[in-house]
This record gives structure tokens, C-alpha cells and sequence, in this order.
């Protein structure tokens, strides 16, 4: 179900007239909030609800374990239940057939027989976020920074809470799960802000995005035709159709959030105005570039130890970023792009951290 659809203009006030009059009731608001969720992404394809659930429920069980026991051995085990789940998942429907394909090419190349076939597999909607999400879950529950929720329904509904389900914020379990733990009442202000928000977040994705993409499509698809200026329009208008595109759903993530007296973190703070590389991507989908920051980059030693180790860092940053957005070669060359521009200031000691 699409923001911008008729079906969820239906939705939304439906949801919001029950959700509010079940009162100060917190865990029917929250099995409430777990039914809209699974209504919501079972209206693209029913059958898929069953990875969320898989993801949420291992997720679930695995962070119990490791607030149950403080052996590292099994706690390091159980870690590694949830990264193989969640990334086997991911890998699995999202670069199968890519992988397949591009060995394909490579042996086909070198002249070497390959037979495995590509499945054609349906990429589930919003798997790349919802998997991050609960990820990011127990990777905070074994680093102790978090205290693992007892209260199933808790989890499953920060997991499968509709806004942000399909398009992010990519949310942290430390900052929503107290709030479905805290009893919401409704807020007339917080509303107003939030339908606000929903509005310009329409706007750039109706108005703003979807009229670019009309003349950048046009373009793109015979580019050959068109003279220099032409192919520079496009560009520029591009640049305006992912912004409005990316940010307009997150705005209307974040506004339909404060409906139901909930708040997301601010995922675009006006990336086109940075002064260099380095601070656009401290503004650009700030919520998957934090997750990168904190649970790979981090890890990999950040920008501590030596020059090349910081460029190596930076390299796998931007390379597992292009290829997060999407299962083409044309993504792995974009991040190596955004890679190349941003090493410049990592070698002249002018970066930021990540």
C-alpha cells in the first residue's frame, strides 16, 4: 500500500478514529498497531508477512537469550543466529540472482561451464529496512546497550509499525521501544504537526517527484536524441526527483507517526545545501548512514588506526551502501563513486566522522 494511493487515503483515518478510541488502553493499541501493520504489508502480498514475522520472532527469542545469559561463547552463538537469519534472508531474495548472474558472466568470460540458474525471486517490500531495524536490535541488546523487552507484543509492534515498515526511517530500538512501552495520549498539537508534515511530504513526492521523473524518464530512455542541454536538465531534475522522492515518504513516515502520538527520527536535513561530501552524508537518509556508522564502520575500527586502514574503512562503507540500495552492478560503481569523492578528504585529514 502506497502513501500516495487511494487505498491508504481510506486507511489512514480508519486506523486513526480505532486506534484513538480504544483509549488509554497501551497493549490494544499496540495489538492494534501489530493488525494495521500486517494489513498494511500484506495489501502488496499476503504471503510475505511470514519473513517480517520470521525476522521479528527470531529477533524476539534471540534478544531473550542474551539477557538470560552472560556466557560470551553463547552469547557471541546467539548473535550469530540473528546476523545469519536476518542477512541469510536479506542475501537470499535480494542478491541471489544477481550474484548468479554476475558469475555467470565471469565464467561464461573465462570460457568455464556454469550451471546454476537464477529463481527470478520477488524482492519483498521493505525488506532492506525492516531487516536493519530488527537487526539493529539485538546488536544493541549483545553490546549490553540495551536491556532485551520481555513483552512480545512490544516488540512486534516497533517491528511492524506501518509508516515506517516500507520506506524507513530506519528506527532504533532505543528510541521507539519506550515509547510503545509508555502510555500515548492524543496530542491535538503533535496531530496538526504531523498532518503538516504529511502534506509537504506529499507535495515533494506528488508535485515535486513525480512530474521530474516524467521528464527524466523521457529523456534517460533515448538519451541519444537529445542535445547536451537537454541531458544537464535531466540531470538537475533528477537530483530534485530522488530527493523529493526519498524524503517525501519520509516526511509522511514521520507525520503519519506523530498521528498516533509516536515520533521518528529526522532522516533528510536539506543534504543539497552541504558544504562538502563528508556533510552531505551526515544529512542524506541520516537514519541508514547512522545504522552504517554504528554497526560496520565502528566495528571496523571507524577512523581510528592508521591512514589506510581509515580509506579501507571507507571503501566497504560506500560499497556496501551502493549495493544496499540495489542488486546491480550500476550501485556497487555509485558507491565507488561516492567512495572516490569522499577519500580526498580522508586522505588530507579534512573529513568528519562518519
Amino acid at each position: 500500500m502506497l502513501f500516495n494511493s487511494i487505498d491508504f487515503a481510506v486507511f489512514l483515518p480508519i486506523v486513526f478514529v480505532m486506534y484513538w478510541a480504544l483509549g488509554k488502553k497501551l497493549q490494544w493499541q499496540n495489538v492494534f498497531l501489530i493488525l494495521t501493520g500486517s494489513l498494511f504489508y500484506g495489501w502488496w502480498d499476503w504471503r510475505y508477512l511470514g519473513l517480517l514475522y520470521f525476522t521479528a520472532g527470531t529477533d524476539y527469542l534471540v534478544a531473550l537469550g542474551l539477557r538470560n545469559t552472560s556466557t560470551e561463547r553463547h552469547r557471541k552463538a546467539l548473535l550469530a543466529i540473528s546476523l545469519v537469519a536476518n542477512l541469510g534472508l536479506l542475501g537470499f531474495f535480494k542478491y541471489y540472482d544477481f550474484f548468479i548472474t554476475s558469475f555467470h558472466s565471469a565464467f561464461t568470460v573465462l570460457g568455464l561451464p556454469f550451471n546454476m540458474r537464477t529463481l527470478n525471486l520477488v524482492l519483498p517490500v521493505g525488506i532492506s529496512f525492516y531487516t536493519f531495524q530488527s537487526l539493529s536490535y539485538t546488536i544493541d541488546v549483545y553490546r549490553k546497550q540495551l536491556d532485551a523487552t520481555r513483552h512480545p507484543i512490544t516488540f512486534f509492534a516497533f517491528v511492524s509499525f506501518f509508516p515506517q515498515m516500507l520506506a524507513g526511517p530506519i528506527e532504533r530500538a532505543r528510541h521507539m521501544i519506550p515509547q510503545f512501552e509508555k502510555e500515548r495520549t492524543f496530542d491535538i498539537a503533535m496531530a496538526r504537526d504531523g498532518l503538516r508534515q504529511m502534506l509537504w511530504g506529499l507535495f515533494k513526492k506528488i508535485v515535486v517527484a513525480d512530474n521530474c521523473a516524467q521528464l527524466v524518464n523521457h529523456i534517460y530512455a533515448a538519451p541519444e536524441q537529445f542535445n547536451g542541454a537537454s541531458l544537464l536538465l535531466a540531470t538537475v531534475l533528477f537530483a530534485f526527483q530522488i530527493y523529493g522522492d526519498f524524503s517525501g515518504y519520509s516526511d509522511i513516515a514521520i507525520g503519519c507517526a506523530r498521528l498516533f502520538g509516536l515520533e521518528l527520527m529526522r532522516n533528510f536535513a536539506f543534504p543539497y545545501f552541504s558544504r562538502d561530501i563528508a556533510e552531505f552524508w551526515r544529512r542524506w537518509h541520516i537514519s541508514l548512514n547512522t545504522w552504517f556508522r554504528d554497526y560496520l564502520y565502528i566495528p571496523l575500527g571507524g577512523s581510528r588506526g592508521s591512514k589506510a586502514m581509515l580509506v579501507r574503512n571507507t571503501m566497504i562503507i560506500f560499497l556496501v551502501s551502493g549495493l544496499w540500495h540495489g542488486a546491480s552492478w550500476t550501485f556497487v560503481i555509485w558507491g565507488a563513486l561516492n567512495a572516490a569523492y569522499f577519500l580526498p578528504l580522508v586522505v588530507t585529514d579534512r573529513h568528519k566522522n562518519m
